[in-house]
């Protein structure tokens, strides 16, 4: 398997790099955009209906309004599957599919004409999913930029996006994010390269064990969550049986009030893992207390696991806690994602 892991990976890099080479002044320019209406009030609506497509607008949410740099504030973001119910004129909308001709029509900001130079369904997505980090890492810059140099984020900002502002220094920020772009854009392509080939055996053997599971069973916290959706939508698709432990907020929120949240996630694999099933965790630590009790009470259960994990691996390496551990050997958050969905794609498209 390791020349079908090297191919992947090849392919993966070669459209990654067509991808942002040929849009980073764009998206540069987007997030500048994206800067002005958020200081004006406006929020972020991500729009998704299929179940990969959910998993995406669901992604955008969470990244955005908790956002894991530190230091960075909060930005509105809301995942919804109706634009036309909460579509405000000053907002920003990212639709995965559906139709968003309702908020286009009320002078939304949409994010859109960005299309990845493959036919390959998982690779248009990871690369998707790249984009949509990069404009929640970089707005921030231009949303300080803004306010040091005075910008009014008074109602009308948007229709303005250059007021006040002097031509020079905003291009000089342009150039510095963009830059910044092709510098994530080759670091992610990088990273994805690492997590193919060196855990090629590791996902060969993985891809085994799913073939022969049951039913599988998928979790993760935050954006990881957001992985394990896309994981079992994918499955799904393929007319494997999968469920997401993290669908349930009445469940999640019961167990994490009644017992705490280290539970929330184990007391599921004890109602509803078998023997046969296999368990996906993803984990972009692999030290999350949750994730490890999951595992734990997975092996007691005699089910397969399959753990997903970035910087060193975490406990969940160190201590053995899985049947098979896919490393993505990197300390920043949303490349970790982005190489994750990566391996979980490979996993799904080989099972």
């Amino acid at each position: 398997m390791a020349g079908a892991a090297a191919r992947s990976a090849h392919d993966r890099g070669v459209a990654n790099a067509e991808f942002f080479s040929g849009c980073a002044e764009r998206l540069a320019r987007l997030c500048d955009e994206m800067a002005v209406r958020f200081l004006a009030g406006g929020r972020l609506l991500a729009l998704g209906e299929s179940g990969a497509a959910r998993s995406d607008a669901h992604h955008v949410a969470v990244e955005f309004v908790h956002p894991v740099i530190v230091g960075k504030r909060a930005l509105p973001a809301l995942a919804v599957e109706d634009l036309a119910a909460e579509a405000e004129p000053g907002d920003i909308v990212i639709a995965f599919d559906g139709d968003a001709s309702v908020a286009r029509g009320r002078g939304c900001l949409m994010i859109e004409g960005f299309e990845p130079p493959s036919d390959d369904p998982f690779i248009r997505q990871e690369l998707t999913e790249t984009l949509y980090h990069v404009l929640w890492e970089l707005v921030h810059v231009f949303i300080e930029h803004r306010e040091r140099r005075g910008h009014d984020a008074g109602a009308s900002s948007f229709l303005y996006p250059f007021l006040g502002e002097s031509a020079q220094s905003l291009e000089s920020v342009v150039e510095d994010v963009r830059r910044s772009i092709l510098a994530k854009a080759e670091e992610i392509g990088a990273l994805r390269e690492q997590t193919l080939t060196e855990n090629a055996s590791v996902l060969d053997a993985a891809s085994a064990s799913l073939r022969g599971a049951g039913r599988v069973l998928a979790l993760g916290n935050g954006g990881s969550a957001t992985d394990a959706m896309d994981v079992v939508a994918d499955l799904r698709a393929r007319g494997r049986r999968a469920l997401d432990l993290t669908a349930d907020p009445a469940v999640l929120t019961a167990i994490a009030n009644d017992i705490g949240v280290e539970a929330i996630f184990a007391r599921q694999v004890i109602a509803h893992g078998r023997e046969d099933d296999a368990l996906i965790t993803i984990s972009t630590s692999g030290n999350s207390d949750n994730v490890i009790a999951a595992l734990n009470e997975a092996r007691r259960r005699r089910m397969v696991s399959i753990a997903l994990v970035g910087y060193g691996g975490g406990r969940i390496l160190s201590e053995g806690l899985a049947d098979h551990v896919i490393v993505t050997r990197s300390e920043h958050i949303p490349r970790i994602q982005e190489a994750q969905a990566s391996a979980y794609h490979v996993l799904v498209e080989r099972s």
